[in-house]
Formats: C-alpha cells, structure tokens, sequence
C-alpha cells in the first residue's frame, strides 16, 4: 500500500516534514479555500502541488496522491435546478486536477454534516484522547438543544426519557460543549455551523428521503464517472460517519448492498469505493474483510482505523489501529492480496493509497490545536501499527 496521511494545508499544525518523518510517501490534501462549488483552477492546484514537493530535491519525495476531498454542493444532493452546472464544475475541477497527475479522488454524499461525533476528548485508560459516539448525547442535543420537530420519532422512548434527565442535570459548559461539537464544521473547515444555520440546512431536506438521494446520487455519479474514464480518473466515495440517518437526514452509503448498488450505477472500475474500516466498521453487519475480496477491484483508497461498538451497541469509540471491533489483520490481508492481484493482471497502478485515520491525541500532540482525529504522533502510531502488519503478511504471502 502507498502510505499517505491527511494535511490540511500550509495552516496545520502537522507538517510536511512530519508526515515525511512518519515513513509517508503521500500527502491527502484538499484545496479547503476554495469555495465548494467553484472550479479549481490549475493555478490553485499547482500551487498546493509545489509546496508538497518543494523539498523533494534534499529529502524523501512527497507526492500529492488523493485530493479528499473534492466536496460535493449541497444543490447536487438535492438535485436542485443548479446542479447541471454545479456538475459541470466538478467536471473541469477533475480535469484540472489530471492534468497535474493527481487522479484519485475522494467524495462523499452525506447531506449537511460530513461526519458526527459527540466527545472529541474521551480519555482512554492511558491518558490519551480519542473521538466517541453516545447516542444518548445526540439526542439531547436534537431534542433539547436544536428541539427539531419530530425528532422524538428517531429515539426510543427510554433514550427520550434519559436524554431528558440528563438535559435537567448537565451544566451550561457541558451543554455548549456537546453543541460545539455537533456542530464542528467540516475538516479543514475553519468555522463551526450557527444552531440557526444549521436548522435552516436542515429544513432544506424535508421533502428528501432516502430514494431521491440515492436518486441524486447516481445522477451526479453517471455525470462525473465518463469524465473520470476519459481522464483516467479513480473517483472513490466516503461511506457515511456513522453509517445511519441522523436528525433527519438520510444516509445512502452505509452497507454493502449501497456501495453494490452505487457501483452498478455507473458500472465501470473508475467509480469505486474509499474503503473505510471505521465508518463501516460501525456496523456488524458490514463484513470488512469480505467487501475487499468482493469489491477489490473497485477500492481506490483505504481508510484505516477501527471502532469499539460499546455495551450500548449504538455507541462507539475510536479504538487503536490494531484492536477494536475491526479485524485489522484479516483486513489488511485481503488489501495485499488485492494489489498482488493487481500486479499479476498487470494493471496500471496496483498500489493502494492508505492513510491511518482518527489517531488518538497522546504525549506532545496536546501541545498542538490540530483538528480532533488528526495529530501528529497518533496517527503515527497507527501508521507505523499498520506498517508492521502489512510487512508481516506481505513476507508471509509474496
């Protein structure tokens, strides 16, 4: 696999130099200033592309590898009359970005928030900090604190009656705190949503269930995936974090049987999948290892990492790299064995991008403000985990 992280940019906290250090030979970046919607014009793309290699003449080569993400416009997801050319904007986006080499692309679908969390700084036994899912927490922010109409139809009467009880007890600062974190905006992002705000995105998809996204999902994915062919482009989708509807919203990209039928949308290999242990992970009922040995062909970027389900199985926790609910070993398995694959068929590119996702904040990383899952020396930590069982399996296979 080609080991790669995230970086936010010439503003993160991590440096080029420490993902160089990390053992990275790819950069994951994305082009966050610009405003989504809007072209990204070579100029904005070589410029991103210079830096990242501007010390390749006197160090190990970065490369940029994977633009994540290439956001997709909220009028796209709602099909709205402004998505023709909206699309059409991706489009030449994608071209460009080709035309400077970089042709992996992630997305995702999700309507309105990215990805949701309810604790960015969950202590785990060792002192370090990770990112975790309470149910319970998130219904106290949607009935409570956004007081959403109907939301008391997504919670079960006991989750209602506790979220209550916990509402009437918490502290103004426990209070703002779940709000802030709820409402974190996107990676790279530099604001958080308003409540305002946020209600408003939200009104905006009352009349759009699950069928008229995937509806508007397909259409989007028929559009951009012959424009991906022609350029040699491998377009890979997010799956949904955590994979089930939330406040509302639905979520179309959560199982097996979604990525099945998205793939069939547009049934060529340049439509394919960001694999993500952790977002599918989520859920027993995804068999990780399976879907690489099903879908291999089909995975143009790998998201490493692995969730605790809880006691309470809609809760859940970042787990480290090589424990938690996600059978890592048997994972990264069926990875090798794929890209071995690859190389006998003869493919053109037979490395898999991977980046360990979600590191855990631990020793000097508390002296950095980096964005919650991204620090310096957990995410090394998990690199170098996933390292080692790739070199041992690969010995053991090769």
């Amino acid at each position: 696999m080609k080991h790669t992280m995230r970086w936010f940019g010439p503003n993160d906290p991590v440096s080029l130099m420490d993902l160089r250090q990390a053992g990275c030979t790819g950069v994951v970046t994305a082009l966050h200033q610009i405003p989504v919607g809007a072209i990204w014009s070579h100029e904005e793309i070589s410029t991103r592309k210079n830096l990242i290699e501007k010390d390749n003449y006197q160090y190990n080569q970065l490369e940029w590898t994977v633009v994540e993400s290439l956001p997709v416009h909220e009028d796209i997801k709602k099909g709205k009359s402004t998505r023709d050319q909206l699309i059409r904007n991706y489009q030449q986006s994608m071209i460009n970005l080709a035309a400077h080499g970089i042709k992996t692309i992630c997305y995702n679908f999700m309507p309105v928030l990215d990805w949701s969390r309810t604790n960015l700084s969950y202590v785990r036994p060792d002192g370090s900090e990770t990112l975790r899912f309470v149910w319970q927490d998130f219904a106290l922010f949607d009935l409570f604190i956004l007081k959403r109409k109907r939301a008391e139809n997504d919670y079960s009467e006991e989750v209602r009656e506790n979220a209550y009880r916990q509402w009437n007890t918490s502290s103004a600062a426990d209070l703002s705190r779940l709000t802030e974190t709820v409402l974190l905006g996107l990676p790279g992002a530099s604001e958080a949503f308003s409540l305002t705000t946020f209600q408003g995105l939200l009104d905006e998809y009352k009349e759009i269930g699950q069928q008229e996204l995937r509806s508007n999902l397909y259409h989007f994915i028929q559009q951009i995936a012959p424009v991906a062919q022609e350029n040699g482009i491998r377009l890979c989708i997010h799956p949904d974090d955590p994979p089930k509807p939330l406040l509302g919203l639905p979520r179309v990209v959560s199982t097996e049987a979604d990525l099945i039928q998205l793939m069939d949308a547009a049934p060529i290999t340049e439509n394919g999948i960001t694999f993500c242990t952790g977002s599918l992970g989520v859920r027993p009922d995804n068999d990780l290892p399976g879907i690489v040995q099903r879908h291999g062909s089909r995975i143009h970027f790998a998201h490493l990492r692995s969730v605790k389900r809880e006691a309470d199985t809609l809760n859940f926790h970042e787990a480290p790299h090589l424990e938690g609910d996600a059978d890592m070993y048997e994972v990264v398995k069926a990875l090798v064995k794929e890209e071995k694959r690859r190389r006998l068929a003869h493919n053109c590119v037979t490395e898999i991008p991977m980046r360990p996702d979600h590191g855990f904040k631990m020793l000097h990383d508390f002296d950095k403000n980096t964005y919650p899952g991204y620090s310096a020396i957990g995410r090394l930590k998990g690199l170098a985990e996933i390292r080692g069982l790739e070199t041992a399996i690969r010995n053991s296979i090769d």
